[in-house]
Parts: C-alpha cells; sequence; structure tokens
C-alpha cells in the first residue's frame, strides 16, 4: 500500500463527491464548525499548496501563524481571506492537490519537509494529508446525508494515530509508555501497531480509532475497547497529526 498511491486514490473519490454537490451543497455548513462545505474545500486547497510550496524550499508559505495567534486561528484567517465562487474554490482545489502529489513523488524522500510546526519526511506528510481529506470528507458527506464507506486506506491514518501516541503523552506532560493497538480493518483485515506484549492496548474498528484520533468521534462513543493500565487514557489523547 504505497501511501502517495493512496493519498491520490483519496482524493479522486472526495473528486467524486464534490462533482456532484450543487450550489445549496456547496453553501451547507459542514460539521467543521462555522465553516461551510465550500470553506472546507479552500482549506483543503490552500494546505495542499502549502505542501507544493513547502517542496519548492519556501517555508514562509506554511507559516499559519502569520494569520493568528494559533495555527488553528491563523488557517481560519486564511479561509475567512480567500473566500470565493463554489467553482472557482473546486478548481484551485483539483490544481493544488494533483501540483501536491507531483511534489510529494519527486521529492527526495530523506529530506524532511516544512510543515505548520514540525519538519516531516514525504511519505509521513502524504500520511497526514490523507488523513486531513478523510476527516474533511466526513465533514463535508455527514451532514449533506452522504455515504463514505471507510477503505483499506485508513491503515495509514491509524498507524499515523498510534505513531504520534509518544507526542500526544508529551503534550499531555505525562511520559510516554508503550500502548498496542489490534484493530479490524473495514474489510475484516487485522491491523496490529506496537508491541503485542505491551500493558496497556486498545482494540476494536479501525473506522471507530481513526474517527477519535480526527476529534469525529468521542471515546466513549466509539466501541473501542481498552485494556491494562493506560489504554484509557491513550485513546483520550489519540489524534491523528503527525509532529515529528
Amino acid at each position: 500500500m504505497d501511501v502517495i498511491d493512496d493519498l491520490e486514490a483519496e482524493q479522486d473519490r472526495l473528486e467524486s463527491v464534490l462533482a456532484a454537490l450543487t450550489p445549496a451543497d456547496w453553501a451547507h455548513p459542514s460539521a467543521a464548525a462555522g465553516w461551510t462545505v465550500a470553506d472546507v474545500v479552500l482549506h483543503l486547497a490552500q494546505t495542499e499548496e502549502a505542501v507544493v510550496a513547502s517542496a519548492a524550499g519556501d517555508a514562509g508559505g506554511i507559516d499559519w501563524r502569520r494569520f493568528g495567534k494559533t495555527v488553528d486561528e491563523g488557517m481560519a484567517a486564511m479561509v475567512r481571506a480567500q473566500r470565493a465562487s463554489p467553482e472557482e474554490i473546486f478548481v484551485r482545489w483539483q490544481a493544488a492537490r494533483r501540483a501536491a502529489i507531483r511534489a510529494l513523488r519527486t521529492a527526495d524522500p530523506q529530506r524532511p519537509l516544512r510543515w505548520v510546526t514540525a519538519s516531516l519526511k514525504p511519505r509521513t506528510l502524504a500520511t497526514t494529508r490523507l488523513a486531513e481529506h478523510w476527516a474533511h470528507a466526513l465533514d463535508i458527506t455527514g451532514p449533506l446525508g452522504m455515504d463514505y464507506p471507510d477503505t483499506a486506506r485508513l491503515r495509514h491514518v491509524a498507524w499515523l494515530a498510534h505513531s504520534t501516541l509518544p507526542y500526544a503523552w508529551h503534550l499531555a506532560g505525562r511520559p510516554a509508555v508503550p500502548v498496542h493497538c489490534d484493530l479490524t480493518g473495514p474489510g475484516g483485515e487485522r491491523w496490529e501497531f506496537g508491541d503485542p506484549a505491551a500493558e496497556s492496548a486498545i482494540s476494536g474498528a479501525a473506522g471507530a480509532f481513526c474517527r477519535v484520533g480526527a476529534q469525529r468521534l468521542s471515546p466513549a462513543g466509539s466501541g473501542l475497547h481498552t485494556h491494562g493500565p493506560h489504554g484509557a487514557e491513550a485513546l483520550a489523547l489519540l489524534r491523528n497529526y503527525a509532529v515529528t
């Protein structure tokens, strides 16, 4: 499963959804607080353009703090500043996502690219882009009552969530502890991450695991099972964000 191929496939799927939307759909509130569907796609276009800028060595192109006190504030300000018609936004995202794929494919795989407040190797950056497109696709399709079934591409997102647990522990001011994740993929596959001998573990549906990490589902409502002294805390800290 090549992550850049899978990122492109996830974007292809989202593009087919967007191509079928009506003007009313584009103006509909998304599940991202304060944003319409058009705003979500504009944000995706802006961040894909940031991938291209980073690959070209323009680190300033992804300095969101120029627009707000926090990264989230900066990204929201960028969206407010560049709103346009749905047609313009769709074309902008289409061009940006194709340029970003080309940039990721041709980048030196060992040279980290600047991303928000960290530096990521191209394949890790591709994984974060897959996770973000998938999560925002849920933000778009859910409020519109459209199906967006899980696919095997979620394995990348689940890997990312598990890989960033040490950083999540750090942010919480806690020492990192080993956590084993035993997940069931959408096709019944078994996906395991971490040491099976770890005292703490999380098990259950990969789709729920990824949604918790994307903050689209609460741990309590996820149906996931936690085990050991730190399993529940690990699930509460889960995040699909790459930072190292």
